[in-house]
């Protein structure tokens, strides 16, 4: 077995960033071998992930990314249990270079994420190095994957925790257009609608609404009629809740979205709609 230098643990230490005493213990175990000694460590990472598994990880990064031309777009949620180690530099990268490669791929499952490869690496390798620098556990939860006819468009809120994709169907927006289409994605980041029009909304949930209101209404003494038409009146403010389309404008009260989109068509010269959008927040219950 050949000697091993300090200078040797501080060189796999700047290559892992994993602790000195767990540096010296990959080389020893390896002979020196600097490369296997990596590949050491990041076994050792994906060991230490197993004992972890019945820890909760909440805290994390949402990160989302669309190709210039607003035709490809994707969204990650990569979460660590503490915020110490998702506002580390290194957390930060790998979430980005998650983003940046399911944007590239269009994997379909997060195994398929975690084999894509990385320039010389994989997301799987590039996983277990992170998992070595740090005692805690971290997964890619989720992603989502997006192509359009349209525009797609991102929206980031500061912190990286919320994020927004929004799939419009104009081609190629004017600056005017574009920057409204992103006011609409603050939107759906800002007040959380379920759906983008009524017409969206499934006829179970309509029922399940109706129900509910009609029970509280005759609960406080109204009669089967009354409570029906109250059932209606309150189904009309889930629509204006819930309906992206029929949501007030946060940023000028006096509109609804649907306005908003009238806006975009008139400067786009067509009829636009809104196809889709994906909204991700930071350690939320996934239906």
């Amino acid at each position: 077995m050949g000697q091993i230098t300090p200078q040797m643990v501080k060189d796999l230490r700047e290559k892992t960033g994993a602790g000195m005493g767990d540096c010296k213990t990959a080389l020893v175990e390896t002979d020196g071998n600097m490369n296997e000694a990596i590949e050491y460590l990041r076994k050792k990472g994906a060991a230490a992930l197993a004992k972890r598994q019945d820890r909760s990880a909440n805290e994390g990064l949402v990160i989302a990314l669309t190709t210039a031309d607003g035709k490809n777009a994707a969204i990650v949620e990569v979460n660590s249990e503490t915020d110490f180690v998702a506002k580390n530099e290194g957390f930060e990268k790998f979430t980005k270079q998650v983003c940046e490669t399911i944007l590239a791929n269009n994997p379909k499952t997060i195994d398929d994420v975690m084999a894509l490869s990385v320039g010389n690496d994989t997301v799987n390798g590039l996983y277990n190095e992170l998992l070595a620098k740090f005692s805690e556990k971290i997964e890619i939860r989720r992603f989502a994957r997006l192509i359009s006819d349209g525009t797609l468009a991102n929206y980031i809120h500061a912190g990286s925790k919320l994020a927004v994709l929004i799939d419009v169907s104009v081609q190629n927006p004017s600056e005017k257009s574009y920057s409204l289409i992103r006011d609409i994605a603050m939107q759906i980041a800002a007040m959380n609608p379920l759906f983008v029009d009524r017409k969206d909304v499934p006829q179970s949930v309509i029922d399940k609404e109706l129900e509910i209101y009609k029970e509280a209404a005759v609960v406080e003494g109204k009669n089967p009629e009354i409570a029906g038409k109250i059932a209606m009146g309150k189904l009309n403010k889930f629509y204006q809740e819930q309906c992206l389309l029929e949501q007030q404008f946060v940023k000028d009260s006096s509109k609804f979205i649907k306005d908003v989109v009238k806006e975009i068509s008139s400067d786009s010269g067509t009829e636009v709609k809104i196809n889709s959008f994906v909204r991700y927040f930071l350690g939320e219950t996934i239906e």
